[in-house]
C-alpha cells in the first residue's frame, strides 16, 4: 500500500538498515528478548509461516534454517531493508525463504490466495501500520483454521521506562508513548508511529482466541538504557527472573514490550 505515511516509515527503515545488524550484535537485552520471542513461536506447527516486518532476515533464516520442509515468507516496508535480507538468505542458501517489500495491507496482492499457519512479530513492526484495527482483520484472513499470530508491540504503558525519564527531568520523552503518535526510539530521527494497550491490542484482535499475554522488562531496564544495564552486571539477571515472576501477576502490563499469543 502506497501513502504518504508508509512512504515516511519505509525511508526511516532505508536510513536506519545500515548499521541495524551491528547495533543490534552489540545489545545483549535485545539478544536474549528475541530468544523468547522465537522460542514462543517454536511452539508451534504448521508448514507455511509468514513474519510482518522481517528487517535484514534474522529470524527468516533462523527459522528457515531449523525448519526446512517449512515455508517462511516476510515482508518489510523499507527496500533497504528487503535488499539485505535478500543478501542474507543468499548467504545462508535456504530455498524455503520468500521476502517482499510492502505493508501488512500489501500481503493478500504480495502472496495471492495464500494463507500461514503461523503470523509472528518481532519488536513492534504493527507499531508502525497505518490502521491497527484493520491491519488485524487482514492478518486474521491470512492465518489457516487453528492457526497461530505471534505478536509483539512497543507498549504505551512502560511505567518503569516512565519512571526513570522522570526523574532525570525528561518529561516529554516521559510521556511520549501516551500521545498519538510517539516519535520513536531514536532521539535525532522522527519515525511516525503508535504506542498501544494491551486493551488496544487485545479489541483490535477480537474474535481470535488469547492464549498467551506477556510483558518484557517490567523492572528489567529496557534495551536502550544500555548505561543502566551496563552498571547493573550481574544484577540483571535477577532483574530478569522478577520480570518472569511478575508475567503471573497484572503488572505483565506494564513491561517495555509486550507479547500475545492469539489462535484463529
Amino acid at each position: 500500500m502506497s501513502s504518504k505515511y508508509y512512504d515516511k516509515v519505509g525511508n526511516y527503515y532505508d536510513e536506519d538498515a545500515g548499521d541495524f545488524d551491528s547495533r543490534y550484535w552489540s545489545n545483549p537485552v535485545l539478544q536474549q528478548i528475541r530468544q523468547i520471542f522465537r522460542e514462543e513461536v517454536k511452539r508451534f506447527d504448521g508448514t507455511d509461516m509468514l513474519e510482518i516486518g522481517c528487517g535484514t532476515g534474522m529470524d527468516l533464516v533462523h527459522f528457515a534454517t531449523i525448519f526446512p520442509e517449512r515455508n517462511v515468507s516476510g515482508i518489510d516496508i523499507s527496500g533497504e531493508m528487503v535488499r539485505l535480507c535478500n543478501e542474507r538468505k543468499a548467504k545462508s542458501g535456504c530455498a524455503n525463504i520468500e521476502v517482499r517489500q510492502g505493508s501488512v495491507e500489501d500481503v493478500e496482492v504480495i502472496f495471492p490466495n495464500r494463507q500461514f499457519d503461523v503470523i509472528y512479530v518481532f519488536f513492534g513492526a504493527l507499531n508502525t501500520v497505518e490502521n491497527l484495527p484493520k491491519a488485524a482483520q487482514t492478518l486474521k484472513k491470512l492465518l489457516r483454521p487453528d492457526g497461530t499470530m505471534v505478536l509483539t508491540f512497543v507498549n504505551k504503558w512502560y511505567l518503569g521506562g516512565m519512571f526513570l525519564e522522570l526523574v532525570r527531568f525528561h518529561f516529554s520523552k516521559a510521556f511520549g508513548r501516551i500521545k498519538p503518535v510517539w516519535s520513536g526510539y531514536s532521539p535525532s530521527k522522527f519515525l511516525p508511529s503508535h504506542c498501544y494497550s494491551p486493551r488496544q491490542i487485545k479489541c483490535a484482535f477480537s474474535g481470535s482466541s488469547l492464549k498467551t499475554q506477556k510483558g518484557f522488562s517490567i523492572v528489567h531496564p529496557a534495551w536502550y538504557y544500555t548505561g543502566i544495564n551496563r552498571r547493573l552486571g550481574k544484577l540483571r539477571k535477577y532483574l530478569w527472573r522478577t520480570d518472569l515472576l511478575l508475567n503471573k501477576t497484572f503488572l505483565w502490563r506494564f513491561g517495555e514490550y509486550t507479547l500475545f499469543v492469539f489462535k484463529k
